[in-house]
């Protein structure tokens, strides 16, 4: 789905990734650690091709990015979903709306009962007409979910999506997207909490990995 193969990353002349080698497959589910800096961020815009690796090979979806235009990598995108670590809505527009906005870009019919099921499975629905500055933390993550798998994408990436989130909360999200993997979808989590990868580890086949000198590594078992 997507496959990394030696890809480096620089920016203004240092690298900040190197000889980075990854496939993730379907259905698999990944925690990404590393310190602050060590460019997980920068990782996961690879992963969808927000950013291109300046050597290596890159591919979404068996086609590598570099012989495609813009808006073969904007249809490839649609099968990414992606929650930012700090999500951005429209503040004007009420959260159904803001959730529905992907299928409003790719110019596409939103189906009012399936934008109900979605928001009743983030426990939203009674927060739908709410404007997002009226949400908490939690309200926000979990809407920035529900916005990310709108399209039915193959993959989840999610960065440090419960940072800001208390143990309640997190487990919550994690919940989510535990039950996202079940159903065969493939994620990708960058995180700091080893207390989630762990909880995490109990409930679901997740392989660990970090980002160290540059490099990524498989994480330790002790995790």
């Amino acid at each position: 789905m997507i496959e990394l193969q030696n890809v480096a990353m620089s920016y203004g002349g240092s690298e900040l990734l190197s000889e980075m080698t990854l496939k993730l497959v379907p259905g698999s589910f990944h925690f990404l650690t590393g310190p602050s800096g060590a460019g997980k961020t920068t990782f996961l815009k690879l992963c969808y091709a927000e950013l291109l690796p300046s050597a290596g090979h890159l591919a979404l979806f068996g086609r590598d990015v570099r012989g495609l235009g813009r808006d073969d990598i904007a249809g490839l995108r649609q099968k990414i979903g992606v929650v930012h670590q700090d999500c951005q809505f429209l503040d004007h527009l009420p959260v159904a709306e803001n959730v529905a906005l992907p299928l409003s870009v790719a110019h596409r019919p939103v189906d009012p009962a399936e934008l109900r099921e979605l928001l009743g499975w983030v426990g939203l629905k009674t927060q739908a007409g709410a404007l997002p500055p009226q949400l908490s933390g939690g309200e926000r993550q979990r809407a920035a979910l529900a916005r990310a798998v709108m399209m039915s994408p193959d993959v989840i990436l999610a960065d440090e999506p419960t940072g800001n989130l208390d143990w309640e909360m997190s487990l919550r999200l994690l919940s989510l997207l535990v039950e996202l993997n079940k159903m065969g979808k493939t994620v990708v989590i960058a995180t700091h909490d080893l207390n989630l990868i762990r909880t995490a580890k109990s409930q679901v086949a997740a392989r660990v990995l970090r980002i160290a000198n540059r490099r990524l590594q498989l994480a330790g078992a002790d995790l």
